[in-house]
């Protein structure tokens, strides 16, 4: 048998590096989390290629004695835990491994001064081995630089990417630990040129808007819900502002930045009937919960933390921002496409596709008109060719009532292609696209009747109807039966393979049952049992309000109009549909004497 021995120092810490020390961004992390915790007010960092070539740490907290900095370069010594209350940790570091694990696998130089010292001192440490120390001039603070990490260990080396993907990682890292402390002034440097600089004292929603993107502002609602001893805070963007990858969605709890999956999945879950399944919210939530009731002990990089109620967490954070969205009911990302409104400055005639790339809706209408024929054909040519031409419907327009004020999507004035309502507001001209609001509103509906476990209104048929699908799909349904009967829809089964649908809800009046099931079915198989009841539910009500929506192509008369419009007024999250996208824009009248040289 194998004789046990103690392992060397040396190695322990590598061992340790290989958990903490993984690549230049987590080394990164932990020298800013450092600075933080020692009550920085200020913190600079400069990089070297990435991070690969050199890390600088400055920052202007309390700083260190030369015995203090000593015993920071042992393993497991730390200030942060001031007893062995370790479930009470406030602090972002606790563990004491991360200046010896990064000083045993690179060139370490730490220096410091308390405010108190005359100077400060400095010590210099090459992969695990003290090469130097003395008297260091610095004003008041810490500062730390890491150069040559991993030179002496070339395989770790070689696992590490391209200096732009390892100052992808940094920037990430810096961008996270900027936005969880708004009271913090930042300057990140890499290769002597300034990324960003945040000043300290910032408003979260500022602070947010400055690291993430701009647009954030005005396309995103402020956050803060409380229950009990939890709050959310932090900026949501509005469903509308998305993205295609979920990269631009910042968590926190208790002031730590983490990347954990009952956390992701709750935002998923909060957007599910907002969003398209392709596109990602863009977000910066901030979860306060007592520190008993998380683990932030789970991962030794910190990065992940454990629950002691995930599923009070998880739908609180659900509840808590559908209600903040619900704050932005007659809000949407709702500018019109640059693109789209060029195309109407230089065009005479406006085609459809640019209406439709204002709602980022499919490329279903007419075929384009060839341009060389719009630029040269004559205003007139004939009674044929005038049908021929696209055909708009209006009424005669009257006077915009007193109220005006009270209705921000305005009153309608006509219909374009069957599909886009277009009114008259007080401030401007609005444009609705009739299919996707009355989604939406068809939805709320469907929630509100559902809600409390109340019946909703049915529709029986006057024939049963008969929906034949594979027998897994219909083992499917007949398992959410019972709730789709408070919905409304009455089914049963029929046999192996079928389906008996004895009601509908009374709003989806017309659905094809047929259609309408086989969508239910794929929904549920899609998701499976990995989301929770509420959140199965909002996706079955988002395809059953699909099907039961004004359709794009219907002849509206400008009473059904105005009614759309009141109705999109009074409901919740009206200002997209079910998949995201806005379900109007504004121009305002500044746009639009632009549009004709007035301004």
């Amino acid at each position: 048998m194998p004789q046990i021995r103690r392992l060397p120092e040396t190695l322990i810490n590598r061992i340790a590096a290989g958990e903490v020390v993984e690549r230049p961004a987590s080394a990164l992390k932990e020298l800013v989390e450092n600075a933080i915790d020692a009550g920085a007010r200020q913190i600079a960092v400069s990089l070297g290629e990435g991070g690969l070539d050199r890390i600088e740490v400055t920052d202007d907290g309390c700083g260190m004695t030369p015995a203090d900095m000593a015993l920071a370069l042992e393993r497991h010594a730390t200030s942060k835990l001031p007893d062995e209350a370790i479930e009470q940790v406030a602090t972002l570091g606790f563990r004491g491994e991360a200046l010896p694990s990064i000083a045993s696998v690179a060139r370490l130089t730490l220096e410091s001064r308390p405010a108190v010292a005359a100077q400060g001192w400095r010590r210099v440490v090459d992969h695990g081995t003290l090469v130097e120390e003395g008297p260091a001039a610095l004003p008041p603070g810490t500062r730390v630089r890491m150069e040559q990490l991993f030179a002496r260990i070339p395989a770790r080396r070689k696992f590490l990417r391209t200096a732009r993907s390892e100052y992808a990682a940094c920037l990430d890292a810096v961008r996270r630990l900027a936005m969880a402390r708004p009271d913090i002034g930042f300057v990140l440097e890499h290769d002597g040129r300034r990324v960003f600089q945040v000043q300290a004292g910032q408003g979260i929603e500022s602070r947010v808007a400055q690291l993430i993107a701009r647009e954030l502002a005005d396309n995103g609602v402020v956050v803060d819900v409380e229950r009990g001893a939890m709050r959310l805070s932090g900026v949501a963007g509005l469903p509308t502002y998305n993205r295609g990858v979920a990269d631009h969605q910042y968590l926190f709890v208790n002031g730590r930045p983490v990347k954990d999956r009952l956390l992701t999945g709750a935002v998923r879950g909060a957007y599910a009937d907002m969003l398209a399944r392709d596109r990602h919210a863009v977000l910066a939530l901030f979860l306060d919960i007592p520190p008993e009731e998380v683990d932030v002990n789970v991962h030794p990089a910190k990065t992940e933390v454990r629950f002691r109620d995930a599923a009070g967490v998880r739908g609180f954070l659900v509840s808590a921002l559908r209600q903040s969205l619900g704050t932005a009911d007659r809000r949407s990302a709702q500018s019109p496409d640059v693109a789209a409104m060029g195309r109407w400055q230089v065009e005479p005639l406006a085609e459809p596709a640019a209406i439709r790339s204002i709602f980022g809706g499919p490329d279903w209408a007419a075929p384009r008109q060839d341009k060389r024929l719009a630029d040269t054909a004559p205003v007139w040519r004939g009674a044929d060719a005038a049908l021929a031409l696209p055909q708009g419907r209006a009424e005669e327009a009257a006077a915009l009532p007193q109220d005006a004020q009270d209705h921000p999507l305005g009153i309608a004035r006509g219909q374009v292609a069957g599909t886009y309502i277009v009114a008259e507001a007080a401030d401007g001209l609005v444009i609705v696209d009739q299919h996707a609001a009355h989604e939406r509103i068809v939805l709320e509906r469907l929630r509100a009747a559902g809600a409390g476990n109340a019946v909703a209104a049915s529709q029986a048929l006057l024939l049963p109807d008969v929906v034949e699908l594979d027998e897994v799909a219909c083992d499917r349904l007949e398992e959410h039966a019972e709730r789709f009967a408070a919905l409304g829809l009455e089914i049963e089964r029929f046999g192996p393979a079928a389906m008996l649908v004895r009601a509908i809800p009374a709003v989806l009046k017309g659905a094809d049952p047929h259609k309408l099931l086989s969508d239910l079915a794929d929904d549920i198989a899609a998701h499976g049992d990995g989301l929770l009841l509420g959140e199965k539910l909002d996706l079955v009500l988002a395809t059953m309000a699909c099907h039961g929506s004004v359709r794009a192509g219907r002849q509206l008369n400008v009473a059904e109009m105005n009614a759309l419009l009141r109705e999109m007024e009074r409901t919740p999250r009206s200002g997209q549909c079910n998949h995201g996208r806005p379900t109007w824009v504004k121009l305002s009248m500044a746009d639009v004497e632009k549009l004709f040289g007035r301004h």
